[in-house]
């Protein structure tokens, strides 16, 4: 082929490669502003110390929970500082998909049997779409079949029923530092005292600071908007450390509260925190 026939070739084909290649860059670039870069391990666990955290299991997972709490750690020598007394929760969770999580338990506390479900709305997010937080949809519903004390009170199935909604919020900041906002609605069919509202609101705090590769400081708060007349009732309070264990995760905590349930630990906590009425507890969950 003559030269000349070669260069006019070339030069013809300059605009058309040009084309080529914007148009190749522009694929590129739009590609990595779709790219989504999640927050991952928010907490390590689906439970931060007594309530649920923004986490839910992976789809086909199964994940099965012992949780327990002594007694009071002020009761005395005579009571072996709680450990006489003891409180146990058996609950199994499982993800329906990466986003939908579903549990069953048993509480020994008020014989109470419980079912939830985990809805991930949101996850906290970098990239094209910059989305601050984690949010995820709590329901419960729990029955308790504990024997009434009066015995002419008959109380049907429907008064024993309980329903919780929360709206679990978390920011993971850093590697270090995750922290949880809990605005909680809990529905009673029937309450204890004749003083109480079938309807209590509250709102719980949380957080997780890692403090090594494989353990963590967590704490939780949840303040009651109502029953702040009723003096033998406070507000849950605890404080927990986070060990994990390849598929093990061991939770330690101190905790004021001996129920594990939302139901329970929101509204029916009778122990004092700081005037010592402190009950030891552990979560221990192995995934499979």
């Amino acid at each position: 082929m003559k030269p000349i026939v070669i260069l006019v070739l070339f030069l013809t084909s300059l605009p058309f490669t040009n084309f080529a290649q914007d148009d190749l860059l522009s694929l590129l670039e739009e590609g990595e502003e779709t790219e989504a870069e999640f927050a991952l391990a928010t907490f390590k666990g689906s439970r931060l110390i007594n309530g649920h955290t923004v986490m839910t299991r992976r789809g086909g997972t199964l994940e099965f929970l012992i949780a327990h709490r002594f007694g009071r750690i002020n009761s005395g020598a005579y009571e072996l500082f709680g450990l006489d007394n003891a409180n146990v929760r058996f609950g199994v969770d499982y993800g329906l998909s990466d986003n939908v999580t579903v549990g069953l338990g048993r509480n020994s506390f008020e014989k109470t049997y419980d079912a939830f479900a985990k809805v991930a709305l949101l996850r906290q997010q970098t990239g094209k779409q910059d989305i601050p937080v984690s949010v995820t949809g709590f329901f419960s519903v729990a029955a308790k079949t504990l024997r009434s004390t009066s015995p002419e009170v008959e109380l049907s199935f429907s008064d024993r029923l309980s329903y919780t909604y929360q709206v679990l919020v978390a920011r993971k900041f850093n590697d270090a530092l995750s922290l949880q906002l809990m605005p909680t609605y809990i529905h009673y069919n029937l309450v204890e005292r004749p003083e109480q509202d079938n309807d209590l609101l509250s709102v719980g705090i949380g957080g997780r600071m890692k403090v090594s590769k494989r353990m963590s400081i967590n704490m939780e708060y949840y303040a009651r908007f109502g029953d702040q007349e009723q003096d033998d009732l406070h507000d849950a309070l605890a404080i927990g450390i986070d060990l994990e264990t390849g598929g093990h995760v061991f939770q330690f905590q101190f905790t004021n509260s001996r129920a594990m349930i939302e139901k329970g630990f929101i509204r029916e906590t009778t122990g004092d925190f700081f005037s010592g009425d402190i009950h030891l507890g552990f979560n221990i969950t192995r995934t499979f």
